[in-house]
């Protein structure tokens, strides 16, 4: 049996209603994404699985077909328009994505499949060159599967200590252990910058700011974050920041590291091949400049397209209002669960985004997930690639209701009167629930 070591059995913050942000579009952003209109076995579909990732809008969608239908090709070299063409393409999306971050410029970006690509590529270069025996890496309670699990392996190849960050009874990180845990032998902080289980957001760039006295690098997960506020790597002053693009409103399959600039330049190819050399001959190579270092052979060159589409279609609404609009769903969403008989809500960090994880008294939370997929509702049940931070409550699974700007209070209404009818059983001769 698991023992908890704290858990929450009241409403998770904000208790105080968050006012409506009266101005934000959302009916017409929802026209934006198509699939937000559609009937799931007959039910409106109701999309509560954003941590997961993220509906796309109709130009995201457009830029993919487009560039197959007029300037499909590889890139770089070409001596054709269609190569100029897509090469265009490619490299103009990677500026957008650097613009988008506040990075230097689009050579401090990297194009790589996803989030966990770029931990991975990180570990992998940096880390097998940087991180010494005895040496530590840092990471918190929080983190995804793919923030840990490369760190792992990193540390028993180069016989490193792994310590971690604890959370609090709210979800929140524990600053005070922090600051105990950093040493002139931490190599690296890899943190989170938003939770995909309890929503927090760490003060990440105060804990930048503490290990670089330390003289420590700083890898940022950004793959939460990005969809929801805006992002300033420099500001942070994370040494690497990684991203997924499906989280973001954009294709699956792509995704970035942004590296500072004097960090990437010492870093050594990762993967090898076609497209990273500068010259090859059977007596040794030589490699190209960053960041195609670090892109081995053909890249996801539609989808990295399709994922410049997804920034422009954020950087052209006003992000405050829609961080506004999101916020205000995360109080109406805490304490419109909070009426459900028996319920545990998990995270009730005062800063922290729309993902709100719950289990209801004894109810099975698989037959819960079923029971809402018949009614159109999208949410997820698992451990959610965060088996620790579940741990740290004394669970393995939960349900998982995660928000995006597009979401309404009427779908957090249908998520909470769906979660009561499954409570008092079936209506006899009835299907569908009464909405």
């Amino acid at each position: 049996m698991t023992t908890a070591r704290y858990w929450l059995d009241r409403p998770a913050a904000p208790v105080v209603p968050v006012p409506r942000a009266a101005d934000f579009p959302v009916e017409a952003v929802r026209r934006d994404f198509p699939i937000l209109h559609r009937e799931v076995d007959g039910a409106p579909l109701v999309w509560l699985d954003n941590g997961s990732t993220t509906q796309k809008p109709l130009t995201v969608v457009q830029a993919l077909a487009d560039f197959y239908l007029t300037c499909n090709s590889n890139v770089h070299r070409g001596a054709h328009a269609l190569a100029r063409r897509a090469t265009d393409a490619y490299e103009g999306a990677r500026a957008k994505v650097a613009a988008f971050l506040g990075a230097a410029g689009p050579e401090e970006v990297v194009f790589v499949r996803g989030t966990t690509e770029a931990v991975n590529l990180v570990a992998g270069s940096w880390g097998e060159a940087e991180v010494r025996a005895g040496d530590e890496i840092l990471l918190t309670e929080l983190e995804h599967h793919a923030n840990i699990v490369p760190w792992q392996q990193l540390a028993k190849r180069r016989r490193a200590t792994l310590k971690v960050v604890p959370v609090d009874p709210d979800g929140a990180l524990d600053l005070g252990a922090f600051r105990a845990l950093l040493s002139q032998r931490t190599a690296l902080l890899a943190v989170t910058h938003a939770s995909n289980v309890l929503g927090t957001v760490p003060p990440v760039r105060e804990m930048v700011a503490l290990a670089h006295r330390y003289g420590a690098r700083v890898l940022v997960d950004g793959a939460q974050a990005v969809g929801h506020f805006p992002v300033d790597v420099r500001d942070l002053g994370a040494d690497f920041y990684v991203l997924s693009g499906h989280k973001m409103f954009g294709p699956t399959g792509i995704g970035a590291l942004y590296a500072k600039r004097e960090v990437l330049a010492a870093m050594r190819p990762w993967q090898t091949g076609g497209n990273m050399i500068d010259r090859v001959t059977f007596g040794g190579s030589t490699f190209a400049g960053h960041p195609h270092r670090l892109e081995a052979g053909t890249g996801n060159i539609a989808d990295a397209v399709g994922l410049g589409a997804a920034v422009d279609y954020l950087v052209g609404m006003d992000r405050d209002q829609a961080e506004a609009h999101e916020r205000h769903l995360a109080g109406y969403a805490c304490q419109a669960l909070a009426r459900v008989p028996g319920i545990r809500q998990f995270g009730a960090a005062r800063d922290r985004i729309a993902v709100h994880s719950f289990l209801v008294g004894a109810t099975d939370p698989v037959a819960l997930a079923a029971h809402l997929d018949a009614r159109g509702i999208a949410v997820r049940v698992g451990h959610h690639c965060a088996q620790p931070t579940l741990a740290a409550f004394g669970e393995t699974v939960v349900l998982r209701a995660s928000l995006a700007f597009y979401n309404t209070t009427d779908e957090v209404d249908a998520l909470v009167g769906a979660v009561l009818e499954f409570l008092d059983g079936p209506v006899p001769g009835q299907t569908r629930p009464r909405r």
